[in-house]
């Protein structure tokens, strides 16, 4: 009983130091004691104890107001320096790629040429270096840029619109249906627009697919993603039947035009081609910086993103249609080239992170180098022979496809 009544008044101190656990101290005479147990005084002094180490640490984060300016600062300069890395590539092998081939031209003279075309000194080459660079390997330099620079750009605004870093445009249908476009022109011997037909039902065709897959994927109101991933994939197994159709009654003429556009090639480029894609690529990579923050937004989640501001409705209709908008013009030019806008910004993203504002862009850049190292290769590797760069892009792309799939499935468990 001794031990009980020794033992009971201490429950009833804790309960009346919760009601106010500063009363006894406030009630004292300045610099007197707290009556607080020792306990409390310990606890008091514990909590005190970290703040007073911090502030007293020089190195500590809290105490250094430019810890976040420096890391922003940081991340600038190593997306600067990225961006720098990506620029000088492209200008170095778009000079290169211009140089070598079947008939080699020096680099100096190819920029010397350059600067003769445009008023800025330089000199004009012999008959048929001037004719070789200007009419063959520029216009081919160019479209090379643009295509993958719209391939690589497309790839990063459907990665961040589908939230999966596995996504790449052709997973909507839009190289498929511009190729049924191309294909039908060819098989059919249409010619109402002369050298043009084959652009331009492709492009037609790629923008007509991609509406009907979104409008057929919308349900009260709203677009789920499953949906338009998985129609999709119907539309591209419709889109291969009647591909597969339409070589049927195709002559042999027919037939190998069909397959060499299949298996895509910038052979014959021209610069009524490249002024062809140029609206639509610099129209697309003028947009898609714009929605780089948003993006950002709806990776932390469509219902976060729906709280910050973000209409993700419309964010996806409008990225969607300029996905659209560079996948059409590519394969509409170059035929089917496929991985680029897979492998580019899956790199970038390893090498930099997930933000859209250096993604987007990069994407972009990273494309263009990718292309023109491809077509450079397929020009040279097999000479005089030329290999098909759709080809070529699908040989070091699906290995690295296979490997991220293997990535993924260990990090997230296994998708059993």
């Amino acid at each position: 009983m001794a031990t009980h009544a020794d033992h009971s008044p201490s429950p009833a101190r804790p309960r009346e130091r919760d009601r106010d656990p500063d009363r006894d101290r406030r009630s004292g005479p300045e610099g007197a004691e707290s009556p607080e147990s020792p306990e409390v005084s310990e606890a008091h002094e514990s909590h005190e104890a970290p703040e007073d180490r911090s502030t007293s640490d020089p190195a500590t984060p809290k105490d250094t107001p430019d810890a976040v300016p420096l890391a922003r600062t940081r991340t600038r300069t190593g997306a600067g320096l990225l961006a720098g890395g990506l620029l000088t590539g492209v200008i170095v092998l778009a000079l290169v790629s211009a140089a070598y081939g079947a008939y080699d031209i020096p680099v100096t003279d190819v920029i010397a040429s350059v600067q003769h075309r445009a008023g800025l000194g330089g000199h004009a080459l012999d008959r048929v270096g001037e004719s070789v660079l200007w009419n063959v390997r520029l216009p081919r330099v160019v479209l090379a840029l643009l295509v993958g620079a719209s391939l690589g750009c497309a790839g990063a605004l459907m990665q961040g619109v589908f939230g999966n870093p596995l996504a790449e445009p052709g997973i909507i249908g839009i190289s498929s249906g511009a190729a049924v476009g191309a294909v039908a022109s060819i098989a059919l011997g249409l010619s109402f627009l002369g050298n043009w037909t084959i652009t331009a039902c492709a492009f037609v065709a790629g923008l007509v697919t991609v509406l009907l897959v979104y409008a057929m994927s919308r349900s009260g109101g709203r677009t789920e993603v499953v949906t338009l991933i998985l129609t999709g994939i119907a539309v591209n197994a419709f889109a291969g039947a009647l591909i597969g159709l339409f070589i049927f009654f195709a002559d042999n003429a027919q037939i190998t035009q069909i397959t060499f556009w299949q298996l895509g090639s910038l052979s014959q480029a021209t610069w009524p081609k490249v002024l062809a894609v140029l609206p639509c690529a610099l129209l697309g990579l003028a947009v898609a910086p714009l929605y780089a923050r948003k993006l950002d937004l709806l990776a932390l989640g469509e219902r976060p993103a729906r709280h910050l501001g973000i209409d993700v409705e419309r964010l996806r209709i409008v990225l969607v249609l300029v996905v659209a908008l560079f996948t059409a013009a590519a394969v509409a030019v170059a035929g089917i080239i496929t991985f680029v806008g897979l492998l580019v910004p899956h790199l970038l993203r390893m090498a930099h992170g997930p933000g859209h504002r250096f993604l987007v862009p990069g994407s972009a850049l990273g494309g263009a180098l990718m292309l023109v190292a491809g077509d450079l290769t397929a020009r040279t590797v097999a000479e005089p022979a030329e290999l098909p760069l759709g080809v070529l892009t699908a040989l070091f792309g699906s290995p690295f496809f296979f490997w991220l799939l293997l990535r993924t499935r260990r990090r997230q468990g296994g998708w059993a």
